[in-house]
């Protein structure tokens, strides 16, 4: 699996005009997912994800994960994550999942997120998304299984 994590002051993603999903300071994270990935990517990633020490400390140094600054986290699916560039001018997709794949393994890192953690929100599968975020630094990162 690939997450393409920002650290943000806030951020929401919009379905038909609609707020579906809303955090404060934390974490937005773009998932894409690969046909050989399995639940345990899921689960592994998302551990990291929650302890991933990327906020400032006291000092301002990066020692500090999610769940010690009691961050929120916002999911998004992202199948263009997976897209192979490495050649021509339009993006491949062959490297991405089928759908019903990840969508049951981006709905499975939702449910298992949602049992870790106190506040997850979380975009819609397959939906025309717009995401708006305040990254916070910036600071992104990219993160593979």
């Amino acid at each position: 699996m690939i997450a393409l994590l920002q650290r943000v002051l806030e951020a929401s993603v919009r379905v038909d005009g609609s707020i579906i999903g809303s955090i404060g300071p934390g974490l937005l994270v773009l998932i894409g997912v690969r046909p050989t990935d399995t639940p345990d990517d899921a689960l592994r990633l998302l551990d990291r994800l929650l302890r991933y020490r990327i906020f400032g400390d006291e000092h301002g140094k990066m020692n500090l994960d999610l769940r010690q600054i009691e961050g929120e986290l916002l999911l998004v699916p992202q199948f263009t994550l997976a897209a192979d560039t490495r050649s021509g001018l339009r993006p491949s997709f062959t490297s991405a999942a089928p759908p019903e794949q990840a969508r049951d393994l981006f709905e499975a890192l939702v449910a298992a997120a949602r049992e870790q953690h106190p506040k997850v929100e979380s975009g819609r599968f397959g939906a025309d998304m717009q995401v708006s975020l305040i990254n916070n630094g910036p600071v992104t990162f990219w993160l593979e299984n």
